[in-house]
């Protein structure tokens, strides 16, 4: 099997769906097969989608797998059955808010929905969304294609500007871009086709070469200036390239046009910070602001106490320290006591927070970074993780990481189901990396767990939840077979013997401990 993908991008449908598939099928037919087809920016018209019928009921058939970004306003919102992710037809999928997609051919694809001005329960921008969906890219590695609606701002430095497009440009994708560094990143306008010279993300003699971008921003189907609004291409993954092949760099290549000095640390909380990202002058610019006001002057009152002992807070009198592995700035890795298996870890805040839910967009970074440094760890060592969080009769976050032998890594989500449903619980499946908020409230009780591959598990958990649940699918027969370790409380070692252990997962993990010092010293410490 070749390698190399053919792959279809289209700019704002709008609704035209009959012309859009009728000029695809032509397309696939002639030069294809095409891998898939992205569409950028706005999939559902504002109002009158009556053509989307005739694919909703499957008259009407999609000729490849079809990608498409969220709503930005509200009038399209009814087309998405869960916002958090769906199939909205046969051959139709939404991907989420925003997050990594990677397809079984190995094409790395993030993308980040709706616009600057969508309502937040749509799929508006925020800092915190960006700062998430950074995260994950740095943790999926290189970027085949980044999709925003939303065109960059300062794409155009370098080279030529074609009139109308900064004009509707955003810094929050510009930020995007810069950190992301895709290979291919489209945005489009219903009026305008623009494909910009490539462009190198490394300082010449300064840093060795990386892969270049190349930015196309792409007109609406069937807009009025005939603008082209359809792309073909063809791309061999990232994961099958080798680096010189990666790194080769055009004789047309540019300097990166987004320069640090122009784009203000993602963060930042003042008011020209806002005024900047938000435009400052729009109705919904000045409620996030205002918004963003609010979370400044919630960490300005500092994380919240717990109101009486907690066995995990790091500042507790209570918290067995003698159990830590590392500490980081925001969280900290600790052996699970009682654990199901020897390397049974949990990761949790440093300060009380009750679920991932109430975390500081900083702790949620760092979150992702321990769990990349686990699935590395335990990749090393022949096996992979299973992270599930349960807040029920909680009241400190606890993310368990239980590592599974390879060939049982296939059959986590199978088991749960198989298990859930004879104790009449319901699990629903989440889109990978899609926003835990987007389907619980904060306090909200829950169970979430993340098999080493396939979509989430969500438990929306009622009373007289079996606690020991998670455990039970964990150590049965078809994964870990120790069914003897169901009860943690029956598991308990010496404090010797978990002192041992605990020196143990140091020296296993001190090779992906990214809190280490220069000299090698995690900040870990068994003081009292």
């Amino acid at each position: 099997m070749s390698k190399v993908k053919k792959i279809l991008v289209c700019g704002n449908v709008d609704g035209h769906f009959t012309s859009l598939f009728k000029r695809v099928t032509s397309v696939n037919n002639k030069t294809g097969p095409f891998e898939l087809l992205l569409c950028v920016g706005n999939f559902f018209a504002a109002d009158g989608n009556d053509e989307w019928n005739p694919y909703k009921m499957g008259s009407s058939k999609v000729p490849l797998p079809t990608f498409i970004l969220g709503p930005s306003v509200e009038s399209q919102k009814a087309f998405y059955p869960d916002i958090r992710g769906c199939e909205l037809a046969e051959n139709v999928i939404y991907l989420g808010p925003f997050g990594v997609y990677q397809s079984s051919s190995g094409l790395t694809i993030a993308y980040l929905s709706g616009s600057l001005d969508a309502p937040a329960d749509l799929c508006g921008y925020s800092n915190h969304k960006v700062g998430q969906l950074e995260a994950e890219i740095r943790q999926a590695g290189v970027i085949d294609i980044l999709v925003t609606s939303c065109v960059p701002s300062h794409v155009t430095t370098f080279t030529t500007k074609p009139e109308g497009l900064e004009d509707k440009a955003c810094a929050l994708v510009a930020r995007l871009a810069a950190s992301a560094q895709p290979r291919y990143h489209f945005s489009s306008l219903p009026q305008l086709f623009y494909e910009r010279l490539p462009y190198r993300n490394h300082r010449v003699l300064q840093e060795p070469p990386r892969q270049v971008t190349r930015f196309l921003c792409l007109a609406g189907v069937d807009n009025s200036a005939k603008r082209k609004w359809l792309y073909a291409f063809f791309l061999t993954p990232a994961t099958h390239c080798k680096q010189d092949e990666l790194t080769a760099q055009p004789s047309d290549v540019t300097e990166s046009p987004y320069n640090e000095a122009l784009l203000p640390p993602l963060h930042q909380e003042s008011d020209e910070m806002n005024k900047y990202f938000y435009g400052g002058g729009s109705k919904q610019g000045k409620k996030r602001a205002r918004e963003e006001e609010s979370e400044g002057a919630r960490r300005q009152r500092g994380p919240p106490q717990p109101t009486g002992p907690c066995w995990f807070c790091l500042s507790s009198p209570d918290v067995e320290k003698h159990l830590i592995v590392s500490v980081g700035e925001h969280c900290y890795l600790a052996l699970a006591k009682g654990g199901l298996v020897a390397h049974h870890l949990m990761l949790l805040p440093i300060h009380h927070y009750q679920t991932s839910l109430d975390l500081e967009p900083a702790a949620q970074q760092e979150l992702t970074q321990f769990k990349s440094s686990l699935q590395k760890l335990f990749t090393a060592s022949g096996r992979s993780a299973v992270f599930y969080e349960r807040n029920y009769r909680t009241t400190h976050m606890q993310l368990h990481a239980v590592p599974l032998p390879n060939a049982v890594a296939n059959n986590v989500s199978d088991v749960f189901q198989s298990m859930a449903a004879q104790q009449d619980l319901q699990l629903e499946e989440v889109p990978r990396r899609t926003e835990l908020s987007a389907a619980v409230k904060s306090g909200q009780p829950f169970l979430l767990v993340e098999p080493p591959s396939g979509p989430c598990l969500l438990l929306r958990v009622r009373k007289g939840y079996n606690m020991l649940f998670d455990r039970q699918v964990l150590a049965s027969e078809e994964l870990l077979n120790v069914p003897s370790r169901v009860d943690w409380k029956d598991c308990k070692g010496t404090r010797e013997q978990e002192t041992s252990l605990r020196d143990q997962v140091r020296q296993m993990f001190a090779p992906y401990d990214f809190t280490a010092d220069e000299d090698g010293d995690s900040s870990g410490s068994d003081s009292e």
